[in-house]
């Protein structure tokens, strides 16, 4: 499949079809790829990011404005960061499967830069950017609406698990809470971790990631549904 069929996929995925299909292709390109291909550092996808950035903050706070009236700003603000963070957006770029869009550079895509959450996320953002150009602010407001602002109970726990899986334990007093890394595969440009999350001796949860603090997150996230469940 040569690189314009890919992006028509790409557009499927995100139920977007751009009228200036360049847009998207720019969205895709990693400066990596630019670098290899001796083209200008303007035409990879850091503009875009950066303009999808402040589209996306737009967006988020609105919809945390309206949808918790009771809030004040402080918590809107805690709220606001663990949607646009970089974990949750390369959560986001993952459900869409983005990583496998992207043109990258030989040695980025060496280097697991294909699966790499700074890569995703800023990709990510880069599509935002890219909708606004091409489809305006309701266009770029709907995509987020339906790949970031879709389960925002879910994304927050994912963000910081730990913190709130801490208050969870602190407030019924059952003991400490520890992490362990449990073990790492891959090469050293690629590895994963596994985690264990413990109160005492006992293992609650588990999980695995890209850092050894992404893989405790999961552990965390792990034990808070299976506290949850059993509730």
């Amino acid at each position: 499949m040569n690189k314009t069929d890919r992006l028509k996929e790409l557009e499927k995925r995100i139920e977007y079809r751009f009228l200036d299909f360049s847009l998207l292709e720019m969205a895709m390109r990693h400066s990596s790829y630019t670098n290899e291909h001796k083209m200008s550092r303007l035409e990879c996808n850091e503009r875009l990011e950066f303009l999808g950035d402040a589209v996306l903050e737009v967006v988020s706070s609105e919809f945390l404005y309206n949808m918790y009236p009771d809030k004040p700003e402080g918590e809107l603000t805690k709220m606001r960061a663990s949607l646009v963070c970089e974990p949750t957006l390369a959560y986001d770029a993952r459900e869409i499967d983005l990583g496998s869009f992207l043109l990258l550079g030989k040695g980025e895509e060496a280097t697991g830069g294909r699966n790499r959450d700074s890569v995703t996320s800023d990709a990510f953002e880069s599509i935002i950017g890219a909708i606004f150009l091409d489809g305006g602010f309701a266009n770029a407001k709907e995509f987020i609406l339906a790949h970031v602002l879709d389960d925002v109970e879910h994304k927050q726990l994912f963000y910081d698990s730990k913190t709130i899986l801490q208050e969870i334990i602190q407030g019924e007093k059952e003991g400490d809470v520890t992490y362990v890394i449990t073990g790492e595969k891959g090469p050293d440009h690629n590895k994963s971790f596994d985690a264990a999350v413990l109160i005492e001796t006992e293992k609650i949860g588990e999980g695995s990631g890209k850092t050894k603090k992404a893989a405790e997150q999961q552990a965390a996230y792990d034990a808070i549904c299976k506290i949850k469940k059993s509730r």
